[in-house]
């Protein structure tokens, strides 16, 4: 039984670093640009949800990888 809860908390454990590593580095290159710009960069409603329709993509395509088994 231990092993079950072992890779349940290795997903989740690596599912955490990726999202955080790909949060950084999209706030980075965000920040890269504003500064080449010399801009404070504005984020509004329509492009919050353009970036969370896109994250609820990625979700589906990796939720549907365990379907393929």
């Amino acid at each position: 039984m231990q092993s079950t809860s072992d890779w349940k908390s290795k997903f989740l454990i690596v599912g955490a670093l990726v999202g955080l590593i790909s949060g950084l580095l999209a706030a980075f290159f965000l920040i890269q640009r504003a500064e080449q710009k010399q801009i404070q960069p504005k984020i509004n409603a329509g492009d919050g949800v353009k970036v969370g329709l896109g994250v609820l993509g990625v979700l589906k395509l990796i939720s549907d990888l365990g379907d393929k088994s």
